[in-house]
């Protein structure tokens, strides 16, 4: 049986990020806190949204803020759920069904993220403070790992908003560098069930969709497809 009672962060709420998405959003943001496992799991996130006369537009919002991490198999997290000081008597807690999402998790100043999200600059609640600079060269310099064999393999680097921006303003395409990174970091960098190999083939391809859609069907990025799922 889940706790009967739980928090919300001022530090959360009263943040621009939070106050400047519709009411709708916000209210469903603390429905889903209330249904929340003691992990901060959600199983069923669109049928909570339509009981409380809220859309999937509204999940869109919270998914692409970085509110709730959404996973393939419809499970949501609350990412904040730490830092919403939701802890309880370990006697009464009850460990999340979860465990596959959970692991895929990791926790950071009370905020939860994807494992690989370490290797992208994380952003603050008001969306504008990069990850500190050193970090980000540390990950560049683990771009090649040497192998069992003595030999080089690539690894994935997720990309900055920063160099979406500029490889886009190269092809001189109308591509949305933000909603591109925060698109892909709420699917892990995956594409359909395979980790993402190349980011500039994905911008490329975003591209191509862009100019075969006329100006009435615009790509929202794929979301929409994690919510009609």
């Amino acid at each position: 049986m889940l706790a009967a009672k739980r928090m919300f962060s001022l530090a959360v709420a009263d943040t621009d990020l939070f106050l400047e998405m519709p009411s709708s959003t916000q209210a469903l943001y603390f429905h889903l806190g209330l249904r929340a496992d003691d992990d901060g799991f959600v199983s069923s996130p669109k049928k909570i949204a339509k009981i409380c006369g809220c859309g999937e537009d509204d999940l869109k919002i919270l998914a692409s803020k970085h509110f709730i991490l959404p996973f393939e198999s419809g499970v949501v997290v609350i990412t904040h759920w730490l830092l919403n000081n939701n802890r309880i008597k370990s006697d009464r807690y009850k460990q999340t069904l979860y465990i596959a999402e959970k692991s895929m998790l990791e926790v950071e100043n009370g905020v939860y993220m994807f494992t690989d999200s370490r290797m992208y600059p994380e952003r603050n609640q008001n969306g504008d403070i990069p990850e500190p600079q050193s970090r980000i060269d540390k990950i560049r310099e683990e771009k090649s790992r040497v192998n069992n064999n003595g030999g080089k393999t690539s690894r994935f680097i997720p990309p900055t908003v920063g160099e979406v921006q500029e490889y886009c303003s190269e092809r001189g395409n109308a591509v949305d560098a933000q909603t591109f990174v925060d698109f892909y970091i709420s699917k892990n960098w995956y594409i359909g069930k395979n980790k993402m190999k190349d980011w500039k083939a994905a911008v490329r391809t975003w591209e191509k969709k862009q100019r075969s859609k006329n100006k009435n069907s615009k790509d929202d990025g794929g979301l929409e497809a994690w919510l009609n799922a």
